[in-house]
């Protein structure tokens, strides 16, 4: 007795940790899906610090008069900014850039030249732009991508910065000129990560700004362009990456086939249903059988005319004779069911007879009659009906 329990209990233990088993196997996971887009991180994540050196080149009234090499000059910033998604970021920063050029009068440095002056003043303020990253918008987001190609667009404003003129002629110190100086900028950002943490990138700008004056009369307002080439480093904040939603997976069954089975059926018998929709529908709707325009019912073995059937031809010869192009055709008909063949044809002839006999009488011509028999059933609902089977019908051509 002893033994048998213990047994029972091993087994009822084993039947329990394979049920056990079985459902840790079964268990649904949950995983990243990328095909469903990406979600926006939190506003502490994706910042970022960017760092920039380079050299520009300076065009506005009367630069062409200077040597080409003589007008390149260092430019830097630094920016702060935050991806919101893969695709869009913001940063703002502080610019910096010097510019050499030719001048009317005597600013920015302003030492002659070819009876020009020389000019060289920098320009200094906040600035921000808004970021694309064309890379991940076409080709889809991808974490170990060691390539970007990144546009943006921004403004800013800037104060401008000369060398002082002594009366002597002699140059001073850098003093701020009373100059405020708006801009635009566009540029594309050729970036490249050497790190999770470290991009560096290759930056070309175009900056248009409002022109300082530098030329004898009206010379304020006029739009001056400035192209640059800045090598770029990114630091990366954490967190870097982009979380795609959460989507349950369900492990399939470990023996698929019946199932599989199953569904190849339910398809076949769908299939079969589509081409029985397609075939009843291609199919040519029959034409509805037209009504008699009357039907005299008759007891067994007769085929005589009662009155009411005489009142009831006199308004159908009304009918017929208000159109004598109309043609009408007059079936006997007795049922099958009782008497013999030689009876019933009998039947069906006196029927019929006797009805286009009324007929005539109430003046309906004989070209618009045919009287005939058929040796069916009318209805052929079976002999619990066998009164609907003994009738003349009177159609309508």
């Amino acid at each position: 007795m002893k033994k048998a329990t213990l047994l029972a209990l091993a087994c009822a233990f084993g039947m329990s940790f394979a049920a056990q088993a079985q459902e840790a196997t079964q268990e649904v996971q949950y995983v990243e899906d990328p095909s469903q887009g990406y979600l926006f991180n939190r506003f502490k994540d994706n910042w970022f610090i960017t760092g920039e050196a380079g050299a520009n080149i300076y065009f506005s009234h009367g630069d062409s008069q200077r040597k080409l090499g003589n007008r390149f000059a260092p430019t830097a910033g630094i920016y702060v900014g935050k991806w919101f998604s893969p695709i869009i970021g913001l940063r703002v920063g502080a610019s910096w850039m010097q510019n050499k050029g030719i001048s009317d009068i005597p600013v920015g440095f302003g030492k002659p030249y070819n009876g020009v002056y020389k000019q060289k003043f920098n320009e200094f303020g906040p600035v921000f732009d808004v970021m694309l990253n064309l890379t991940n918008w076409f080709c889809g987001y991808h974490p170990g991508r060691k390539y970007n190609f990144i546009a943006y667009a921004g403004g800013g404003g800037y104060w401008t910065y000369e060398k002082a003129v002594e009366e002597n002629g002699e140059t001073g110190g850098w003093q701020r000129d009373n100059d405020r100086v708006l801009a635009f900028r566009v540029g594309i950002i050729n970036s490249f990560n050497v790190s999770k943490q470290v991009q560096l990138g290759l930056d070309i700008r175009y900056t248009g700004l409002d022109n300082h004056r530098d030329e004898a009369g009206d010379g304020w307002n006029r739009t001056s362009h400035d192209l640059a080439a800045y090598l770029t480093c990114t630091y990366l904040f954490k967190k870097r990456e982009w979380n795609a939603p959460i989507v349950p997976i369900c492990p399939e069954p470990e023996n698929c086939d019946a199932l599989r089975a199953r569904l190849n059926a339910a398809e076949g018998r769908i299939a079969d249903l589509e081409n029985q929709l397609k075939d009843a529908l291609n199919r040519p709707v029959p034409k509805a059988k037209k009504a008699p325009l009357c039907t005299i019912y008759y007891p067994i073995n007769i085929y005589r005319l009662t009155k009411k059937d005489v009142q009831l031809l006199t308004a159908v010869s009304d009918v017929m004779k208000s159109d004598p192009a109309k043609h009408y055709t007059l079936t006997g008909w007795a049922d099958n069911y009782t008497g013999n063949d030689v009876i019933n044809v009998r039947l069906r002839h006196n029927r019929v007879n006797g009805v286009e006999k009324q007929l005539l009488k109430l003046g309906v011509p004989q070209s618009q009659l045919t009287a005939t028999i058929n040796n069916g059933n009318l209805v052929d609902l079976g002999e619990k009906y066998v009164a609907l089977d003994r009738a003349v019908t009177i159609d309508e051509d």
